[in-house]
């Protein structure tokens, strides 16, 4: 069985190492991306604030050594779903299962004024471009703005502005500062009130805003003021977007995006309207947050479906949409979030309060996934 995989993130890795795993003698994969290297990306903050340099958080594709897997570093042109094919600037791929794990591109050009006058976190580059402006930064009105409701990791503007809180505290200019929150969801997590009555707490005790509810449209760089859909404004010295996030053209191109902007899978199954074509993670529909934990996750329920095809054993359990997401509250410490999106009783959210244990769980959790992805210790 010939497996093509497009994207290396976290629903394309973990797709990779299940098969190779399970199923290495009856499997040829090529896992393809046009980067040289996978970023978690929660070290996009620790780029952000200058705690690790971008080199130091980049895993090399060079490095997988699982069994039965190519690994292409290329840029894709096409992709044909009816017919299975993808072609790259070097080459066409045919395959008898191909999955579409190449997550959601970021379009700052999207809200006028973003490219002149802000600064987005939210790619590598982009997190080291805001780490250069924060570290001349001297003090003033602070904005940190989603700028659309589909966006990857719905906790990391929140864990953004308390680490902000903690950076310029160190530098000794917050006293000089002001940190807002502009998110269009009602609530830092509106999965668990318990988490955003806690994260909530934290903002007020820091002395910092949050606007819920609300979307920044455009920003005027010749003023510094920011123009919300509400009619409201608000003024910034830095302004630090997440930024639209869109389906990839070479998606779009391929007729496999439906009306919402996004794949429509099966969420049973992550099968596409096209037979035996896949899609995980951000690029899908699936009703989920936009996280990596969850790409692995439905990931993992394509791997055990094709396992099981494979071997002839019984279809896996669907996929619940159970996944746990790590909280940075500052200190050191690191609070968690389990939720459930799919299950029988609905979106549900059970909140673990920041502590040193939590945060270490988190470098285990980084830790074992370079372990089981790539293939090293």
């Amino acid at each position: 069985m010939r497996v093509v995989i497009l994207g290396a993130g976290f629903g394309g890795l973990e797709l990779t190492a299940r098969l190779s795993d399970a199923v290495a003698d009856r499997v040829d994969v090529t896992l393809i991306d046009q980067s040289d290297a996978f970023v978690f990306g929660y070290s996009k903050i620790d780029v952000l604030f200058g705690k690790a340099e971008l080199d130091d958080v980049r895993v090399r594709y060079r490095d997988l050594t699982k069994p039965g897997v190519e690994f292409r570093q290329e840029r894709i042109v096409s992709i044909d779903p009816r017919a299975k094919r993808v072609v790259t600037e070097a080459g066409t791929y045919d395959a008898d299962i191909l999955v579409v794990a190449l997550g959601a591109d970021l379009d700052p050009a999207a809200t006028p004024g973003l490219v002149d006058g802000g600064f987005e976190f939210y790619s590598p580059e982009g997190a080291r471009r805001a780490n250069q402006a924060l570290a001349g930064f001297g003090g003033g009105d602070v904005i940190i703005g989603v700028l659309s409701p589909a966006f990857k990791c719905p906790p990391a503007p929140s864990e953004t502005a308390l680490l902000l809180h903690d950076f310029l505290v160190g530098r000794r200019v917050r006293d000089k500062s002001t940190i807002r929150v502009i998110n269009p969801m009602g609530s830092p997590v509106p999965v668990s009130p318990d988490t955003s009555e806690a994260l909530l707490a934290a903002f007020a005790e820091r002395d910092i805003e949050f606007w819920g509810g609300a979307t920044v449209t455009s920003l005027d760089s010749a003023t510094n003021v920011a123009s919300l859909d509400d009619g409201r404004t608000a003024s910034y010295d830095l302004f630090l977007a997440v930024p639209v996030h869109v389906a990839p053209r070479v998606v779009v191109d391929a007729g496999l995006i439906e009306s919402d902007g996004w794949i429509a899978v099966d969420t049973t199954t992550f099968a596409t309207k096209f037979s035996d074509v896949y899609a995980v993670g951000d690029v899908s529909s699936a009703p989920v947050p936009r996280a990596g934990v969850f790409a692995e996750g439905e990931a993992a329920t394509v791997a055990d479906g094709l396992i099981a095809r494979l071997a002839g054993g019984d279809p896996p359990p669907p996929y619940t949409g159970a996944a746990s997401c790590y909280i940075e509250f500052g200190d050191d410490t690191v609070a968690r979030v389990d939720v459930e999106f799919l299950g029988g009783a609905g979106p549900t959210g059970a909140f673990a309060p920041p502590s040193v244990e939590i945060a270490a769980e988190k470098l285990e959790f980084g830790a074992s996934r370079r372990a089981r992805w790539f293939g090293t210790d």
